[in-house]
């Protein structure tokens, strides 16, 4: 517990920080989860993921743009599903 006037203060603005922050790790992690689960899906259609990884990447930035996540760590999360879904229609236009 805060003993101070300026630790109460900073205990209060850690803590609307706190709820910012979460609330926008938990939309990334539905949005991956989202594509994750088309992905996983056999008959998964290429605009469908489309779609999907354009609301991702929205929210990868928008998260890097407000200092919630690092610019590289959405780079390098949109890099590694946009490999992935390279390799599922590369795979479903093979076949």
């Amino acid at each position: 517990m805060p003993n101070t006037q300026s630790a109460k203060k900073a205990l209060r603005g850690s803590q609307r920080k706190r709820q910012y922050n979460m609330f926008w790790k938990k939309r990334i992690k539905l949005a991956s989860r989202s594509l994750q689960s088309i992905l996983a899906t056999k008959k998964s259609e290429p605009d469908i993921l489309d779609k999907e990884f354009v609301v991702l990447q929205k929210v990868l930035d928008k998260a890097s743009k407000r200092n919630v996540i690092h610019k590289n760590k959405a780079n390098r999360l949109k890099s590694r599903y946009a490999k992935k879904i390279a390799a599922k229609t590369e795979a479903k236009s093979k076949s």
